[in-house]
């Protein structure tokens, strides 16, 4: 699903113009991004809670030639834990329905 197939299903189901609801849509993935940004949480309940974590400095090594290895720098990225009602309608899911 894209975010335009999202602003059309909310539209339907709530009988708003599609450009209200993407303005919508677009201000909350905003509203997000710079909630994260600054270094905050954002904790939706019973969906989830996205969070900055910092990934530790680590060695890799290139498949192609195992013999060399290059340290992986620190970085910051974006964590996404589900809430406890996603967890469980995801494990309702049949693996066999995805592959």
């Amino acid at each position: 699903m894209t975010k335009r197939d999202l602003v059309v299903k909310i539209a339907k189901e709530t009988d708003l113009v599609q450009n209200d609801v993407a303005e919508i849509v677009q201000k909350t993935l905003d509203n997000i991004a710079g909630e994260l940004i600054a270094g905050r949480s954002i904790e939706l309940r019973n969906f989830g809670v996205f969070e900055i974590k910092v990934r530790k400095s680590r060695k890799g090594r290139n498949p192609n030639t195992p013999s060399n290895e290059v340290i992986i720098p620190e970085r910051t990225v974006v964590k996404f834990r589900a809430g406890k009602e996603l967890k469980e309608a995801v494990e309702k899911l049949k693996p066999a329905d995805f592959k």
